[in-house]
């Protein structure tokens, strides 16, 4: 250690100075150490901690399911479609034909199903208060998602994010078609939003923070100055020093020398 240990909050989250920090190896032993007991441990450099951008996944990360997936159950598929998912999102399958069949078998689904899987959708622990307390600190927030804009736009409002990004779902109305119209939003997306945000506000990208769960948010994930898995995928937990397995979403605030009070 280099320092004296410092409550965030109290039996929550506490900071602990040390001379350097570790490597993945070191890491991936110590969550070893600290999983019995469900310990969440990080590590960042003080200097800089505080970001400036949040950009953030939205299925299984903002919101507690794979809205794709809970449409796909009003159509009698869910299964179907959530094994697609499971696979797209731990890296095995190509993201844009994954999405692609995935939307294709809902072809004359209802629209009414959008609605209904919206309004049964609930935001991850904390997502609120992640947010918001980053807001209040003059961060700029945006929501990033493979999903659709029906509901990034309404979980962006609901959470409280300046901008959101999403794929297109078309319809004529009345039911789905099973197209996504225009250039599907995926992992390189995610990134060229990371760069094209930190561009407008004029910031590094070691000002910027990212979280997701999936292998479409491993190039965001990287390429931002801290990189979050939540709830995170066996690729992400393998390729990232920092993840909340355990955590809810203040941990983000945390790791940033953040009190979560808001």
């Amino acid at each position: 250690m280099n320092g004296k240990p410092q409550w965030l909050a109290q039996h929550k989250a506490a900071d602990i100075p040390v001379q350097n920090c570790v490597n993945m190896e070191q890491m991936k032993a110590l969550r070893a150490v600290f999983a019995a007991d469900r310990i969440d441990v990080l590590c960042v450099p003080r200097e800089g901690r505080k970001k400036k951008l949040l950009l953030a996944d939205m299925d299984s990360t903002i919101v507690t399911t794979e809205t794709l997936d809970e449409l796909a159950g009003k159509a009698g598929i869910k299964d179907k479609i959530a094994a697609i998912t499971a696979r797209a999102m731990n890296g095995e399958l190509d993201f844009h034909a994954a999405l692609r069949e995935r939307v294709g078998l809902l072809k004359d689904l209802p629209v009414t199903a959008l609605h209904e899987t919206l309004d049964e959708t609930e935001l991850c622990e904390g997502a609120d208060k992640l947010v918001h307390g980053m807001r209040e600190n003059g961060a700029t927030c945006v929501l990033v998602s493979g999903g659709f804009t029906f509901f990034t736009s309404a979980i962006a409002e609901q959470a409280g994010f300046h901008h959101h990004h999403g794929n297109e779902l078309e319809h004529d109305g009345n039911v789905l078609v099973g197209t996504v119209s225009g250039v599907i939003l995926d992992k390189d997306a995610k990134l060229a939003f990371l760069k094209k945000y930190a561009g407008e506000l004029g910031i590094d990208l070691s000002e910027t923070v990212a979280i997701g769960d999936g292998a479409n948010d491993l190039p965001m994930l990287t390429a931002a100055g801290l990189g979050i898995g939540y709830r995170p995928k066996p690729v992400l937990e393998e390729s990232l020093l920092n993840v909340l397995k355990y955590a809810d979403l203040t941990g983000v605030l945390y790791v940033q020398g953040l009190f979560a009070n808001c």
